[in-house]
């Protein structure tokens, strides 16, 4: 007993225990494992009842397992909104809504090209799981951007997309 504290104490030992448990603590932000449990659902009403669909598409799996709808509504007014119905995902960290002109791909060719191009984000994604709305801008040209990207920023990774076929 009397060898390990001695040990224990020593300079050496102290630092690099230090230094292994900031990069524990350091990688445990980074990489937010405990998101992986966590299921954030989200039940957005559908914008309106009178609006004209344009665009339509239906999710693939990339990194993660990923599936549901993809709508572009337009609205009354002339906004545009992108409408995800049915989502399944994963959480996790920085996970974003990217509109592209890259094309989907299926299988490890898919999970890295929808930021190469051109690309615009539409925000955050808000749950995991569920119904929700995202506001186009009014300038946006649907003809180049083709596909929908569930993104995980922090990783430049897809975790599932979908082509947009116009209606």
């Amino acid at each position: 007993m009397g060898r390990v504290r001695q040990w224990c104490g020593k300079p050496f030992v102290i630092g690099t225990t230090s230094v292994l448990l900031l990069a524990a603590a350091a990688a445990a932000y980074w990489f937010q494992p405990w998101k992986l449990w966590q299921d954030e659902t989200v039940h957005e009403a559908a914008p309106t009842a009178t609006a004209r669909t344009l665009a339509t598409g239906n999710l693939i799996s990339h990194e993660h397992t990923t599936s549901g709808a993809v709508r572009v509504l337009q609205l009354p007014d002339g906004s545009r909104t992108l409408r995800l119905e049915g989502l399944d995902t994963s959480n996790g960290p920085d996970v974003k809504v990217l509109l592209s002109d890259a094309p989907v791909k299926q299988g490890r060719a898919g999970w890295h090209v929808f930021d190469d191009g051109a690309h615009i984000s539409l925000g955050s994604l808000k749950g995991n799981k569920g119904d929700q709305n995202y506001a186009l801008p009014k300038d946006l040209d649907l003809d180049r951007y083709t596909s929908v990207s569930i993104w995980c920023d922090r990783f430049d990774v897809s975790f599932g997309a979908s082509p947009l076929a116009r209606t």
